[in-house]
């Protein structure tokens, strides 16, 4: 009897090993992605989920225009810099922020938030350390997947037919 129930006990294990392995190697719907760059000796990165077109119409529908949106998918998008930076002109302390956009046609404002770690959405406007508008546009190239890019002169951003892109120094 109880070689019969220490072998069940083995191939339940060795089945929940098998469903939480599995689980572990299946890629998020939307992937964790990372843009690194150095803009005037400062380090600048940005952590967030890359989410897909997958054919939907992303701005304006899916991503309401003029409404806080996280800027990505799944926890909240994370920048960060390792020295204190001027964003649009105005100064940004070196520190870690949570990344907010309000999409807007033609000028965009992007927040950079003190508040760091929360899910999705989670905002809180007096936490804010910094706003400013940039210009966003459309392009005639699809980008399938969310996608930042730090550049020598500042940060894009790019998802769908969008695009747009604050000055650093």
């Amino acid at each position: 009897m109880k070689t019969n129930m220490l072998k069940s006990l083995g191939i339940s294990s060795l089945l929940m090993f098998s469903v939480v392995f599995m689980s572990f190697c299946q890629e998020r719907a939307s992937p964790p992605k990372k843009a690194e760059g150095t803009i005037n000796g400062a380090k600048i990165s940005v952590n967030y989920g890359s989410p897909a077109v997958k054919g939907r119409t992303i701005f304006g529908e899916l991503v309401p225009l003029g409404k806080v949106w996280r800027a990505g998918a799944n926890e909240a998008t994370v920048f960060e810099t390792s020295k204190a930076i001027k964003v649009q002109g105005k100064e940004l302390p070196a520190g870690k922020y949570s990344f907010f956009i309000i999409p807007n046609e033609g000028t965009s404002t992007f927040i950079f938030n003190k508040q760091t770690g929360q899910w999705g959405t989670q905002y809180d406007q007096s936490q804010d350390a910094l706003r400013v508008n940039v210009a966003s546009g459309q392009t005639s190239t699809l980008t399938e997947n969310l996608t930042y890019d730090i550049h020598a002169d500042g940060m894009e951003v790019k998802w769908e037919y969008g695009r747009a892109k604050v000055k650093i120094e």
